[in-house]
């Protein structure tokens, strides 16, 4: 998780913990496993239900973003685009063929392909667009799962706060054990909560900021191509890309 992000959680769940302390709570009480795995294994089991397996691996791979999320450098894509625009201006479309089949991203060489080959610049829009809408779209559904997690914590938070007080109330004849059982029983809601608010939530959204910020850089990627394709002088270029920052 990048520094940012840990330094977020570490102050939400150190805020919590700091409040339950001041209150004359302590660490134990807030360990309770049979209310975890309720929580985590309840909320997991309802997603599992609505998503499809395609989305649900999809999401799980794109966890791996908060340990390494993907280099979005616009400026660095600027002059990356303006250096192929240069090539292309002194060696010919052809010249771009050797970039398209030694990069290792994937939409760069079909963009430079479809250059190479001859396309026409409206049908390269046309392809290109097509594909990174699906992908956004695609990328979108997996980041929701995430906000689904959060939607459903709570709620299955409840129903562990609930179980605990059905058993709370089978043992009413000891009344000793009445005020530590109700305070075991909302742990669950506690958890459901934190899950939610702490978590799930913010990372569904961290996920969607950097899928649609992926997406603008695709969408530099196509503006460049396309107006390499149509001859357009490689400053031009550079100047009409320069506005992605703006966007940013």
């Amino acid at each position: 998780m990048d520094r940012l992000a840990f330094a977020g959680v570490i102050i939400g769940v150190g805020a919590i913990l700091a409040g339950n302390a001041m209150e004359g709570g302590n660490l134990s009480s807030l360990i309770n496993l049979p209310a975890l795995l309720i929580v985590f294994g309840g909320t997991l089991g309802a997603v599992v239900v609505q998503t499809p397996v395609s989305t649900l691996s999809r999401a799980l791979a794109m966890v791996r973003w908060l340990v390494s999320p993907p280099r979005l450098d616009p400026r660095q894509r600027v002059v990356m685009i303006s250096d192929w625009c240069k090539l292309a201006r002194r060696d010919g479309m052809l010249g771009l063929e050797k970039i398209a089949d030694t990069t290792k991203d994937p939409f760069v060489a079909r963009s430079l392909g479809l250059v190479v080959d001859g396309t026409s610049p409206r049908t390269i829009r046309e392809i290109l667009e097509t594909e990174t809408q699906y992908r956004l779209e695609r990328e979108l559904d997996a980041a929701a799962v995430f906000a689904s997690l959060g939607g459903y914590a709570p709620t299955i938070g409840l129903i562990g706060a609930v179980l605990g007080l059905m058993q709370v109330m089978g043992n009413l004849s000891d009344p000793d054990q009445l005020g530590p059982g109700i305070a075991s029983a909302f742990v669950a809601t506690v958890y459901g909560v934190a899950a939610a608010n702490l978590l799930f939530l913010p990372l569904a959204e961290r996920l969607k900021t950097l899928v649609l910020d992926g997406a603008s850089l695709d969408d530099m990627v196509i503006d460049g191509v396309v107006s390499m394709a149509e001859g357009e002088h490689p400053k031009t270029i550079e100047t009409r890309l320069d506005s992605y920052f703006v966007r940013s």
